[in-house]
C-alpha cells in the first residue's frame, strides 16, 4: 500500500515537471483569478449586508432623552412590559425602558447601520439580556407581542400602521408618539408638550379591533 500510495504521488510530481511553463502560467492565473473572484463576492455581499432593504419611509432624528424618559413614563412601563420601538435607531427608547425600568424591549429600523449602533450601545449599557434589535420592515412586521408601542416617524407613515396597530396589538396595549398623531381617526386620550416636543398618547380598545376586523 505504501508502494502504491508512493507511485501515486511521483505520477503526480512527474506531470507537473511535464506541464509547459505556458500551462503552468495558466494554471497559477486562474486560482488566482478564481480567489480573487471569491473575494470580491464576499465583499459584495457584505456590503450588501450593510445597505437597507429599501430606502427608509422616515430620516434618522434621536429623540431627545427628556423626550425619552417621559414618553416611557407616559406609558407608565414597568418591569412586565414589553416595550416595542418602531423605527428604534440607535436603540436609546428600549435601552432605556430596560435599564430605568426593568422591562424587556424590541427595536425594529430598516437600516442595517441603526441597528449595529443599537447592538453596541445595549452591550455598553448592559442590557444585553433584555433587549432584541433587529432589522425589518415595519409594514412586515408582527408586533404583536408587545405591552407598549412607542413612534417617532412621519404623520402619513403613522396613519398607514394604524390599521397593523388596531390588528396586531392586544386590547390595552399602549402606544406613545414623539411628534406625531394617527390622524382625526384615533385621537390620542392624553396630549403632553415636552421640552419643545408633543407626545400623543393612546391604549388600544375593543372599538379598534372591531373597527379594523370590520373592513
Amino acid at each position: 500500500m505504501h508502494r502504491l500510495h508512493q507511485s501515486c504521488k511521483e505520477v503526480r510530481t512527474s506531470a507537473r515537471r511535464h506541464l509547459s511553463p505556458a500551462a503552468l502560467f495558466s494554471s497559477t492565473l486562474f486560482s488566482s483569478f478564481l480567489a480573487l473572484a471569491t473575494a470580491l463576492l464576499m465583499v459584495a455581499n457584505a456590503a450588501a449586508q450593510d445597505q437597507p432593504a429599501r430606502k427608509p419611509d422616515v430620516p434618522y432624528v434621536p429623540t431627545p432623552q427628556e423626550v425619552v424618559d417621559r414618553m416611557l413614563e407616559l406609558a407608565k412601563v414597568g418591569k412586565n412590559d414589553v416595550v416595542y420601538d418602531l423605527g428604534c435607531g440607535d436603540g436609546r427608547i428600549v435601552i432605556t425602558a430596560a435599564k430605568e425600568h426593568g422591562a424587556r424591549g424590541v427595536g425594529i429600523d430598516l437600516n442595517p447601520e441603526r441597528i449595529a449602533e443599537a447592538k453596541a450601545n445595549a452591550d455598553r449599557a448592559g442590557v444585553n439580556g433584555k433587549v432584541t434589535f433587529k432589522v425589518g420592515d415595519l409594514f412586515a412586521t408582527d408586533f404583536s407581542g408587545a405591552s407598549v408601542v412607542t413612534l417617532y416617524l412621519l404623520p402619513d407613515v403613522n396613519r398607514a400602521l394604524r390599521p397593523q396597530l388596531w390588528k396586531q396589538l392586544k386590547v390595552g396595549t399602549r402606544v406613545v408618539s414623539h411628534d406625531f398623531d394617527m390622524g382625526a381617526e384615533w385621537p390620542p386620550e392624553k396630549t403632553e408638550r415636552v421640552a419643545g416636543k408633543t407626545l400623543y398618547y393612546w391604549t388600544i380598545t375593543s372599538a379598534n379591533k372591531a373597527a379594523v376586523a370590520s373592513k
